[in-house]
Formats: structure tokens, C-alpha cells, sequence
């Protein structure tokens, strides 16, 4: 049996030397040219960045190592993250050792939850989160062993040693910051013998009645929002941390702060308080021609609609469709993924009218407050909690691939203001 170590040594041979023939052969090509515009604009659209795990044409969605996302909406989050890791599908035995690997790391120490139980209660959830993963840092398998003497080509080793210890305990410790900071009971313990998905809703303690398809929708959740690019700001972060030599501990801490801000893993809460909103004006699902007059006072009054537009996919979200689908499947007449179908119905066509916009198209933020706020888990300021316990399988993942292919410290070149003008003249 190989264990994912002997996988990924076979692979990383095989990736060092497609590196070199590449560099070898096309080293100084120009991937990309920078205008005055991407420089002041947060370098949007500027390729500079290597990231195999995923990537985001504009016109597909989301492609997981070169699988586009809408055909790996029935795998599991371990299958998925060994996806990430070696770029193939696992096989029966392959995904039965992996699994087996994750679930023997699961246990989070005492001392973590003595940490975050003597947190100030009204803390917020991802403070607590990040708190947590910092708080573990002393168990990093790469700041042990560089501090012993390690080889270079060693360093994914180690790396994958931490990512398989994040992601195994990040369920639980999710899990256990939910109950604590909204007053939900004692701890639950995770369970050895569950999948991650299925510990996951088991340790949140939500309403036993919808707990199989709570379990889909988690299941679905973790895979929709596992990774996207290199370029967004909690994998940018992590990859720039992790290039300094810093361990997962740290650069994960670091991205999960991005992932914290209202402009990237903050935007599901954002639209489902949106459309909260508009329930309570029109005191139930409004008609379309009620959410066509919202949409307008929203445009309005200066303001974008929450869950529409992308910076990079111009068509829906294929994550999107698959949470769309999942309602329909499940509770296609609840009111509020009514709301939800019938913006989708109106919204597009609202803002094709308008010539400055590019995409009017929902993205993933559109559905999954709505998702989880169904099945009981109300508590907006925890929804970024759950998004990072997805998105921790391609940060991980990424940092893994980046330190087998021996990735140099993130070193970007900046210029002042008075050398643009300078330049520009």
C-alpha cells in the first residue's frame, strides 16, 4: 500500500523536472505586462503567480486540477483534498489509507480549548479560529525539524506532516468554537471512526431531524469551497507568509485573517442579511416585480447587490448551481431560497442594463448563507468559520506543492507614486 508520502515522492520528481524543462525552454517568455491601472487597482489580472491546484477561467468556473468543479459535486472533502495534493482522484485502497491518515490526527489538545474558553465570550469566531490554529503552532512537524537540520528537498514533507494535523483538527476545533461562543452546551467530542463531513455536523450538535441532509449539504459546502486560485487574498497571504520559511501554523493564521475580511469569505452573511432585509420589508417571499424595484433602490443609492458580480468569472458560479440544485432538491418551497431562485430570475437581467457592469451573474455568495441558515446554523458571524474549514484543504494543499517545487520567498517589486508620474511623463 502507498501511503500519500510515497505518492507525492513519486510526484514531486515528476513536477521538479517539468519545472526545469519549462525554465529551460521558455524562462524568459513575458507571461504578463502591468499597466499604471493593475498597479494602483490591487494587481487584477496581473499573472504572476504559479498555482496548479486550481484554476478560474472566466468563463467556466472553477477547474480543481484541471477537473471542472460541477463533475466533483458527489466527492467527499478527502477525496477532494488528495485531488489538491497529487493532482489524480484516489482509487478504493488510496482513499481508504488517506482517510485513515486524517482520522488518526484528529485529536486537539487540551490546552487549545483551555485558550479559547478563556477568551472574552462576545469574541469573534474567527478570532477564536485563528487563535486556535496559532495556539497549535508548537506542534508543527516543519518548525521542529528545520530547527533540527533539514534538507531543502525535504521541505514538503514536513509541510504535508502540518497540513495533515490542520485540516484533521480543524472540524472539531470549528465545531467546539460554535458551542462555546453562542451558548450551545459542553464540547462534543469527535468521533474517530466519521469521515470529516459527518464528525463535523456530528460535533455542531445542530437539529437531529435534517442531520443526513445537513451531512449532504456540509459535504457539498466544504468540496464548493475548497480552493480557488492562487491569487485571492486569504491564498495570496498564506502563499506569501509560507514563502519566508514560516510553518503552515503561521501562514494558515494568516489567511484565514484575509479570508475574515467583507470582501472575501465575509460576503455570504453579507447577502443573506440582504435578503433577510428584503423578506421583512414585503413581509414574505417578494414578487419579481417587488425584487426588480429592490434591485434599482439598491443601484440606486450607490450600493452593489450582495452575491452578484465576480472579480474574475464572467457566467454564474458553477457553486452557484449546485447549491441552487441542492435546494430545489431539498426545500425547494422555503421561502427564503424562494427569495433566493427568484433573484437569480430577475437580478441578471436587471443589471445587464447597466453598461459599466461585466458580470451580472450570481457568484457562490448568492446561495450558501441561505444553505446553512435552513439547517438551523443562524449565527452569521460563524459562516466565515465554516468557509475556512473548506478553504484550509487548498491553502494546504498549495503550500505542500509549493515547498516540494522549492518555491522562492514571495519578493514583488514596488514603485512610488512619484515614479508612475515620472514614468507616465
Amino acid at each position: 500500500m502507498s501511503t500519500i508520502f510515497d505518492i507525492l515522492s513519486k510526484k514531486v520528481i515528476e513536477w521538479r523536472k517539468d519545472e526545469s524543462t519549462i525554465l529551460e525552454k521558455g524562462g524568459a517568455k513575458v507571461l504578463s505586462e502591468v499597466t499604471v491601472s493593475q498597479a494602483f487597482g490591487g494587481m487584477r489580472g496581473v499573472r504572476s503567480i504559479i498555482c496548479d491546484t486550481s484554476r478560474v477561467p472566466q468563463e467556466q468556473g472553477l477547474i480543481i486540477r484541471e477537473i471542472p468543479l460541477k463533475n466533483l459535486f458527489d466527492k467527499t472533502p478527502e477525496e477532494i483534498f488528495f485531488l489538491l495534493l497529487t493532482s489524480e482522484l484516489p482509487d478504493a485502497a488510496q482513499i481508504s489509507d488517506f482517510s485513515s491518515e486524517i482520522k488518526k490526527r484528529k485529536n486537539v489538545p487540551q490546552y487549545v480549548w483551555d485558550v479559547l474558553k478563556a477568551m472574552p465570550k462576545d469574541s469573534h469566531p474567527m478570532t477564536m479560529l485563528n487563535t486556535a490554529v496559532l495556539v497549535l503552532q508548537i506542534e508543527s512537524v516543519f518548525a521542529h525539524q528545520y530547527d533540527g537540520g533539514m534538507r531543502k528537498e525535504d521541505y514538503w514533507k514536513a509541510t504535508l506532516e502540518d497540513a495533515l494535523n490542520i485540516v484533521a483538527k480543524l472540524p472539531a476545533i470549528a465545531a467546539g468554537i460554535y458551542r462555546l461562543r453562542f451558548n450551545k452546551g459542553e464540547i462534543i467530542p469527535s468521533d474517530l471512526h466519521m469521515d470529516l463531513t459527518g464528525d463535523y455536523v456530528h460535533m455542531l450538535g445542530l437539529d437531529e431531524n435534517k442531520k443526513d441532509e445537513f451531512n449532504e449539504l456540509m459535504r457539498l459546502y466544504l468540496v464548493a469551497h475548497c480552493d480557488h486560485e492562487g491569487g485571492n487574498v486569504s491564498a495570496l497571504t498564506n502563499l506569501t507568509i509560507n514563502s519566508a520559511l514560516s510553518d503552515l501554523y503561521y501562514s494558515m493564521s494568516g489567511g484565514f485573517n484575509g479570508l475574515a475580511g467583507p470582501l472575501h469569505g465575509l460576503a455570504n452573511q453579507e447577502c443573506l442579511k440582504w435578503i433577510l432585509d428584503i423578506m421583512k420589508k414585503y413581509g414574505s417571499t417578494p414578487t419579481k416585480e417587488e425584487l426588480k424595484e429592490v434591485v434599482w433602490e439598491t443601484l440606486n443609492s450607490g450600493k452593489v447587490i450582495p452575491g452578484y458580480g465576480h472579480a474574475v468569472l464572467r457566467v454564474t458560479d458553477p457553486r452557484f448551481e449546485g447549491f441552487l440544485q441542492f435546494g430545489k432538491t431539498h426545500f425547494p418551497d422555503d421561502p427564503i431560497f424562494l427569495t433566493v431562485s427568484r433573484l437569480f430570475e430577475v437580478v441578471p437581467e436587471e443589471l445587464k442594463k447597466v453598461e459599466k457592469i461585466k458580470n451580472p451573474w450570481p457568484n457562490v455568495d448568492a446561495a450558501s448563507g441561505s444553505m446553512l441558515y435552513y439547517y438551523g446554523l443562524k449565527e452569521f458571524s460563524y459562516y466565515t468559520v465554516v468557509f475556512a474549514v473548506s478553504r484550509s484543504l487548498g491553502l494546504t494543499a498549495q503550500a505542500v506543492v509549493n515547498r516540494a517545487m522549492l518555491s522562492p520567498i514571495i519578493r514583488p517589486k514596488s514603485v512610488t507614486t512619484k515614479f508612475v508620474k515620472e514614468f507616465i511623463s
